[in-house]
């Protein structure tokens, strides 16, 4: 949907610096006396201006620009109709036949085609000497190489193989372009969860209450002090379940530790969960052991001879929340019912296709839908492109995979 950011994810294992299956972190940190917050530690996220009213535009040296100013919700994309008059990628998403003029947001509002083709004709199209259609076709890949390169470079950054991950789209507009990301960045499976459209304010209302408490103390592993360590773990232990108590009652809670290490003279840290215990001393070499596993597996090799030290520490504890009910994957059983067609412009080939139309709510576990397609729903629309297959699962997902 227009004026939303696109969020997509990757499963993986959990680090601190990725997401943690939807659940919610928020650390105020108070400098002694001032009551001024200093650091905000929360869980890393990679986002950039690729938002259905992201603002595209042409510069001086005639190429396409993306971001990151956005048009938001007031006015809006000039399809909205509300006075926006700067091409978007809503804007784009309609004329390439992605978006239903007359069923978005449910068919409450109905959008304004020839304002978008005039906006895109304009602002992009004229200056480029293109027509709308590949101006409109170029915004969008613009958009999706943006979001692409993020993903790759924060893939490198983290020592990962995005072709080894499942992508999971969530917000109103990430449905619309997450089948062609899949398509650049080599992932095969990608999960559309029910009410992705709105799925950030799903995941509020259902993450656990938490509190993370964060020291800065510094530790070298070689002269490694235990009394110091267990004096710290025991006092952010206690600040952080108090304050959870507070809202969370006197139910189960779980706690994690990571402790941020770094070869010395190094000015990155890497995260490192530990346990919560007693240390003694002489368990420097067990926590090194930790960092050299966890450096391994970021750079594929450790550095000898070089000292360890922890800069910080961060403690978290939260509310249990029960696991979710696992189901095994659905496999392709039955074509769904179309209850239409229209024509959708197909990234791959570089042309307009008939695309057919279906209603997520009158799917059915192990109906699929090939594509190229669109599955519409009220808070968003899921794109099938061509080299993609749609299969609904029995928790209500959407699994798009490739054909092959």
């Amino acid at each position: 949907m227009g004026g939303t950011t696109a969020k997509i994810c990757l499963i993986d294992r959990y680090v601190p610096k990725t997401a943690r299956e939807f659940e919610v972190a928020r650390t105020w940190r108070f400098k002694k006396g001032s009551g001024m917050p200093i650091s905000i530690p929360v869980i890393e996220m990679v986002e950039i201006g690729a938002g259905g009213g992201s603002i595209a535009s042409v510069d001086g040296l005639r190429q396409l620009r993306v971001g990151p100013q956005s048009a938001g919700s007031e006015p809006g994309p000039a399809c909205y109709g509300r006075g926006g008059a700067r091409p978007t990628v809503t804007d784009a998403d309609l004329l390439l036949g992605r978006l239903d003029p007359q069923g978005f947001a449910g068919g409450t509002m109905t959008l304004d085609s020839a304002a978008a083709t005039a906006a895109v004709a304009t602002h992009l199209a004229e200056p480029l000497a293109l027509d709308e259609t590949s101006a409109a076709y170029g915004l969008a890949e613009m958009v999706d190489e943006n979001m692409s390169n993020a993903a790759r470079m924060h893939a490198v950054e983290s020592g990962k193989d995005l072709a080894e991950h499942m992508m999971i789209a969530f917000g109103g507009a990430a449905p619309l372009h997450a089948a062609r990301l899949c398509e650049k960045l080599g992932i095969g499976a990608l999960l559309i969860p029910p009410g992705a459209g709105v799925g950030s304010a799903i995941g509020f209302l259902r993450a656990p209450f938490g509190f993370e408490s964060v020291r800065s103390a510094y530790t070298r592993l070689d002269a490694f002090d235990a009394a110091q360590v267990n004096g710290i773990l025991t006092e952010l232990r206690e600040e952080a379940t108090a304050f959870v108590r507070q809202s969370a009652g006197e139910g189960p809670l779980r706690i994690e530790c990571t402790a941020f290490m770094r070869y010395v003279g190094q000015g990155w840290e890497v995260p490192v969960e530990i346990e919560i215990r007693d240390y003694r001393t002489g368990d420097g070499d067990a926590l090194r052991a930790l960092f050299d596993e966890a450096y391994a597996r970021l750079f594929g090799r450790v550095i000898d001879g070089l000292g360890v030290e922890i800069v910080s520490w961060s403690l978290r504890a939260a509310s249990e929340v029960p696991p979710p009910a696992t189901s095994p994957r659905q496999r392709p059983e039955r074509a769904a019912v179309s209850t239409g067609s229209r024509r959708m412009f197909d990234a791959q080939s570089g042309r307009f296709e008939t695309a057919a139309v279906v209603e997520r709510a009158a799917l059915r576990p192990g109906d699929f839908v090939a594509g190229p397609a669109v599955i519409t729903e009220r808070e968003t629309t899921t794109v099938v492109t061509a080299s993609r297959i749609a299969i609904q699962q029995a928790d209500g997902c959407l699994l798009l995979q490739a054909k092959s």
